[in-house]
């Protein structure tokens, strides 16, 4: 490497998986072109790399914030371009953080752009949990899940963090959510049988039992709690808030208006049935992933009513959060049905947010962008839909709101505090 090249991540080279960092290069010849590249290596092994080019200026320095990329990855100028922009090594794989104690650990170098020789490099750890946060695995009754608590006295906010299909139980969004003030607690969506291959439904229940256990917490403040979910939890999430007191604030991300893939139970009786679907409406990729977006029939149908979710018995306040190039259903138009639905029962308690090139994987900001992987339900390769650069821009908008969301609807008397590293 040489010795007069330099490259530097500001504030810091350590920082929190959802901080942006400026990334800047110095000691280049004037004018020099050079490539950058990042890497890093997820949960489950899967290697994700990007690389762009870039021109130093006539000082030989480069400033991600400011100068464009020429080629690569991505074009123009894109601060943490290097970070969204990554890719597996191979076809269909989706970025995966299990645990919230493994940062994202990630190799940035420069080469110089003809031999590809290695100028100079620097790793950046992100973490996934911020100081002082406290994270206990819960194994009590029924419940399955890890519970975030923030340090400080409280009271904090309350919110139940429903994962998906997908991989199991992540801990991102809810360790990310505690760092920022709130004590969070994140179940698997079947509780026990969570790995288990004879799901026959899901138990409402269960989530009751999670949401009593997440209020008798020492530091929750607020009197309701919050829901956060994405896809099938989105229906879930729906019907708890429709169904069980004590749900002030749900935020739905790309989910479904009634209830999708396993019936619905609750005191060991059906409340809702599947959603149909026509399997006949997906059709195979040039990728060789499958685009399922039009599967799912309306649920607005005589046929399917069972299947559709009473938001209008919620006492609760809906964000709903759609991406209007989600390929993994319509999700936009499952929203803009739930808001005409509640507007003609007189609510006003919800509001919305879509954003046009976003495909259905909106998480916490800066990790890789995934445009296909297998998909937990079905067990194929499909499409999520999106524009990566668009996708990346709606994680970050999309982030701050839902932490603006939720302060202003669990309002509590909080010291507010945020953890830094």
């Amino acid at each position: 490497m040489s010795s007069q090249v330099r490259l530097r991540l500001l504030p810091s080279a350590k920082c929190l998986f959802d901080e942006p960092v400026q990334v800047k290069v110095a000691g280049l010849r004037s004018k020099q072109l050079v490539t950058m590249r990042a890497r890093s290596t997820d949960d489950k092994g899967v290697m994700f790399s990007s690389s762009a080019t870039y021109r130093a200026d006539g000082s030989g320095e480069i400033h991600l914030d400011k100068d464009p990329s020429l080629s690569g990855s991505y074009v123009g100028v894109e601060p943490m371009g290097l970070l969204w922009s990554m890719k597996p090594d191979a076809l269909h794989k989706r970025f995966i953080k299990l645990s919230s104690l493994n940062p994202h650990v990630v190799n940035f170098s420069v080469h110089e752009e003809e031999e590809g020789k290695m100028l100079a490099e620097v790793i950046n750890e992100r973490f996934l949990i911020g100081d002082g946060v406290s994270r206990l695995p819960v194994s009590k009754g029924n419940i399955r899940g890890v519970l975030f608590t923030p340090p400080g006295r409280g009271p904090f906010p309350a919110v139940l963090d429903l994962y998906t299909f997908g991989g199991g139980l992540s801990e991102k969004r809810a360790s990310l959510l505690a760092t920022r003030g709130f004590v969070v607690l994140t179940v698997a969506l079947y509780g026990q049988d969570e790995q288990a291959k004879n799901v026959k439904a899901v138990h409402m229940d269960y989530f009751e039992e999670a949401i009593e256990f997440l209020k008798k917490q020492d530091k929750v403040g607020s009197e309701g709690v919050g829901l956060i979910s994405l896809s099938k939890s989105g229906d879930v999430a729906l019907s708890i808030a429709s169904y069980l007191p004590g749900v002030a604030a749900t935020v739905w991300i790309n989910g479904c208006s009634a209830n999708t893939v396993l019936p619905l139970h609750y005191k060991k009786r059906e409340i809702h049935s599947v959603l149909t679907f026509d399997a006949n409406k997906a059709f195979l990729t040039e990728t060789g992933a499958v685009n399922i977006k039009y599967v799912l029939k309306s649920p607005l149908l005589e046929e399917n009513k069972t299947s559709l979710i009473p938001i209008e018995r919620a006492k609760g306040h809906f964000l709903f959060v759609a991406s209007e190039d989600d390929l993994n259903w319509d999700s936009h138009t499952f929203m803009n049905e739930m808001m005409e639905r509640l507007k003609r029962h007189g609510k006003e308690n919800f509001e919305s947010v879509s954003y046009p090139e976003a495909g259905h994987y909106l998480e916490p900001p800066f990790g890789p962008y995934c445009p296909s992987s297998i998909h937990g339900a079905i067990g194929m390769p499909v499409v999520w839909g999106g524009e990566a650069r668009s996708h990346a821009a709606a994680e970050v908008h999309m982030w701050r709101k839902i932490q603006e969301y939720f302060r202003t609807h669990l309002s509590c008397d909080a010291e507010q505090t945020n953890p830094k590293l």
